[in-house]
C-alpha cells in the first residue's frame, strides 16, 4: 500500500452515517465512522449502553421498583435517543454543508436520495415512540408510588 493512498482523505457518506446512527448508534458506530475509533463521544455511547442494559433488566425484574435500575437505565436511554436524534440531524443536513464539513478534501460530492429520507422518517417514528413510552412509564411509576405512600399514611 502506498503512502499516498494511506494519507488521502476518506469520503464519508451521509447515508451511511445516518444508517449507522439509526441501527448501531447506541454503540457509537456513526461517531467512529465519522471521526475515528478514538472518538470519546462514541465511547460514551458504548458506556451508556453497557450501563443501560442491566438497568433495564433490573427494572423489568423488580417491576420498576429498583432505584439502581432507574439510575443505570438513564444513560442507556440517553444514548439510544441521542442516536436517533443524530440520524435525524445528519440525514437532514444539506449535501453541500455535509461535504464542506466531512468531504472538503476528497473532491467527491454527496448525493443523498430517498434512503436518507426513510432513515429520518423511521428515526422520528421510533425515537418519538421510545421517548413517549419512557415518559409514560416514568410518570406511571411515580404516581403509583404516590398512591402507595398515601395509602400507608391513611392506615
Amino acid at each position: 500500500m502506498s503512502t499516498a493512498a494511506s494519507t488521502s482523505p476518506r469520503f464519508r457518506s451521509k447515508t451511511a452515517t445516518a444508517a449507522l446512527a439509526f441501527f448501531f448508534g447506541t454503540l457509537g458506530a456513526h461517531r467512529f465512522y465519522l471521526y475515528s475509533p478514538r472518538d470519546p463521544y462514541g465511547w460514551l455511547h458504548v458506556v451508556g449502553t453497557l450501563l443501560g442494559i442491566p438497568g433495564v433488566l433490573l427494572l423489568v425484574a423488580t417491576e420498576r421498583a429498583s432505584m439502581l435500575g432507574w439510575f443505570l437505565a438513564v444513560p442507556g436511554a440517553i444514548s439510544l435517543l441521542s442516536a436517533f436524534l443524530a440520524a435525524i440531524v445528519y440525514g437532514l443536513r444539506p449535501d453541500d454543508k455535509w461535504d464542506a464539513q466531512f468531504n472538503a478534501q476528497t473532491g467527491r460530492h454527496s448525493r443523498s436520495g430517498w434512503t436518507v429520507i426513510f432513515i429520518v422518517i423511521f428515526s422520528l417514528l421510533i425515537g418519538a415512540f421510545l421517548l413517549m413510552t419512557g415518559l409514560a412509564l416514568s410518570f406511571q411509576t411515580y404516581f403509583e408510588s404516590q398512591v402507595e405512600a398515601a395509602k400507608s399514611l391513611s392506615q
